[in-house]
């Protein structure tokens, strides 16, 4: 295949977990609200996912692409966790509320939006699960993604670049051997087994990170279509990022075992820094804490990606 035919396979499978991102907000299309309960255990998978992924797909075909000692590989363990660092520091000093056209009352110190909402509800009054949102809701208000003009939305899909860039890597390092022997058939092309890993287990680890996203939307009365639409929006620079990874990778041979080390630990890093720590803040109001629920999630989702391990 071309290399514009890889491009485009590479970037569609980025937009495929882009897109799950919006099934996170399907729930409230079903039902007002989503027990703590589940919402912890959602997030226990997703990170369960992730770190399964992260050392059974990527540090192992990383290991594999190895020569010696894994000193690029490790390097690029390295360079990941510094940009999620780099990316979080972004986040905690940009307050993109100041940026909107409905003027400076709605700035706050985290983004968040006081006043009266669309159902005319004073803020004070909404769900007690919008404290619980992610940290991209809360350092980048979500109703101005919903309903944001054009600087707005630049500003903050810049922001969320920086930020969702590892996951687009992950996807991208994973199909540097596409075409090439040892993948599986698919519409006439060869993908590699950790190609659809990655996708899958990014597309999964998207749904409680829209489900986030969507939460504080729904207390502040924003319609269920611009709640997909922001979740959808969050997780749109993955497909950007695959397609650079998987160009740079795919002709730089050299530097594949730094882009599944990139990749890996940036992921490994962000579960345990943000989505672990958010699952315990969405079960902090549960008698046991959201413990249990997460450790079941996380063995569930780790569970999920082991059998890739020996395809």
């Amino acid at each position: 295949m071309s290399l514009v035919g890889n491009l485009v396979v590479v970037f569609l499978a980025g937009l495929a977990t882009a897109l799950a991102t919006g099934l996170g907000a399907l729930p409230f299309f079903l039902v007002d609200d989503v027990s703590e309960r589940w919402n912890v255990a959602l997030w226990g998978v997703a990170s369960g996912i992730m770190i399964s992924a992260s050392i059974f797909g990527l540090m192992n075909e990383g290991l594999a692409a190895s020569e010696g000692f894994p000193t690029v590989l490790l390097a690029g363990v390295v360079v990941g966790v510094l940009l999620v660092v780099v990316a979080d520091n972004l986040l905690e000093r940009v307050d993109v509320a100041k940026y909107a056209d409905d003027g400076p009352e709605q700035a706050t110190d985290g983004g968040a939006v006081e006043g009266v909402h669309d159902h005319g509800e004073p803020a004070e009054d909404h769900d007690e699960h919008a404290d619980s949102a992610h940290d991209h809701a809360e350092l980048v208000n979500p109703e101005l993604v919903a309903e944001g003009d054009l600087k707005t939305l630049v500003l903050v899909l810049g922001i969320l670049t920086v930020h969702s860039f590892p996951e687009g890597v992950a996807i991208g390092v994973s199909f540097a051997d596409m075409g090439l022997a040892g993948g599986i058939g698919m519409l006439g092309l060869t993908v590699p087994v950790l190609a659809i890993m990655m996708t899958v287990a990014i597309s999964i680890h998207n749904v409680p990170e829209g489900l986030a996203i969507s939460i504080p939307l729904r207390a502040m009365g924003v319609n269920r279509w611009r709640m997909v639409g922001a979740a959808v929006f969050s997780s749109l620079p993955q497909p950007i990022g695959a397609v650079i990874a998987f160009a740079f990778v795919r002709y730089a041979r050299d530097f594949l075992p730094f882009g599944f080390g990139f990749a890996a630990g940036a992921m490994v890093f962000l579960v345990l820094s943000e989505f672990i720590p958010d699952a315990l803040e969405a079960g902090e109001r549960l008698e046991s804490k959201g413990y249990p629920e997460l450790a079941v999630g996380l063995v569930v989702g780790f569970a999920v990606m082991v059998p890739f391990a020996f395809v």
